[in-house]
């Protein structure tokens, strides 16, 4: 059971959890914030106080849990789907279903059990009832995304799109009723979830890149495969080019009639390390030279999303 449990964790690649999860963390601390502006102060308080304050920690465990489960339910079922397109792909063709290493039925139970486990969570959130409400939707969405790259070359915004659910559906997790009656209070978690869509579109075009050539022989479709490696990778530059725009954007929330956010000189000085970060990672991929796609991919894409969180938080405590 412990190899199983193993083999699924590196099938489903775990560890890019990390990608997603700190954004929607990084909504539910802005969240929190809010609700700590809200309330009315009982006597002298830190910013961390406060904010520790409003914390209700089965939100903090119900975000945690919808998280993996939610990515995990999606992931397998990619693989399950996917599996004969891997088997094909030379690149693809050890992962853990056409190596035979785990079993359909094995495969299917755990993504029945995780999609069962994300819907589950959302209880934890009652009497808010809007995750309950939305938990099939958005995992059906998440699942749809298997089957686009069958179908359009923009699959990566498909992905994008399924990313930003993360800090979106955060911040309804904690503000549900404010977002109920006053739709602009929606406004910070989805600004931040169009900075994810933007992100992940822009990295899935650059990780597409690998497959190019097996794509067009098979008639996939991906960015790459319509227009090219070099076209796309300037479309993916556009991508990272409007998610450091959008966060940009963030602090003036509240002139839309959102919650007011105390974001400052700390917050701009992340947005350029985002931005640079992003640069970086655009030098790394050159169009005859693609071996540098996975130091890319993961090591720089994880540093902006912890990164990000670590700043804002630091900044909203400050």
């Amino acid at each position: 059971m412990f190899i199983w449990l193993v083999r699924v964790l590196e099938m489903i690649r775990f560890s890019h959890t990390i990608f997603a999860l700190p954004f929607a963390l990084l909504s539910a601390v802005i969240a929190w914030h809010v609700r700590a502006r809200e309330s009315v102060p009982t006597g002298p308080s830190s910013p961390l106080a406060d904010l520790l304050t409003a914390i209700r920690w089965q939100e903090l465990v119900a975000i945690l849990v919808c998280m993996v489960t939610a990515r995990s339910a999606a992931m397998a079922f990619n693989r399950l789907v996917d599996r004969h397109i891997d088997a094909r792909n030379p690149r693809t063709s050890n992962r853990h279903l056409p190596a035979g290493l785990l079993s359909v039925w094995g495969v299917t139970l755990f993504t029945i059990v995780s999609s069962l486990g994300f819907v589950a969570a959302t209880l934890l959130l009652l009497p808010n009832r809007l995750p309950l409400m939305l938990s099939v939707p958005v995992l059906l969405f998440l699942m749809a995304y298997s089957f686009t790259k069958r179908f359009t070359a923009w699959a990566h915004g498909w992905l994008g799109a399924s990313l930003m659910l993360a800090p979106i559906s955060a911040w309804i997790a904690v503000r549900g009723e404010h977002v109920g009656g006053q739709p602009t209070d929606l406004l910070p978690g989805l600004v931040l979830g169009i900075a994810v869509l933007f992100w992940v579109s822009g990295f899935d075009i650059i990780y597409a890149c690998l497959d190019v050539d097996f794509d067009t022989a098979q008639q996939l479709h991906s960015a790459p495969s319509r227009l090219g490696v070099v076209p796309a990778l300037r479309v993916a530059a556009l991508c990272h080019l409007g998610m450091v725009l959008t966060l940009a954007c963030l602090p003036l929330v509240d002139w839309c009639g959102g919650p007011v956010l105390d974001l400052h000189w700390i917050y701009g000085t992340g947005v350029g390390a985002v931005a640079a970060l992003l640069v970086y990672e655009h030098a790394l991929v050159r169009p005859g030279d693609l071996t540098r796609v996975n130091v890319a991919f993961f090591h720089v894409n994880s540093v902006v999303s912890m990164g990000l969180f670590g700043i804002v938080t630091l900044d909203l405590i400050t």
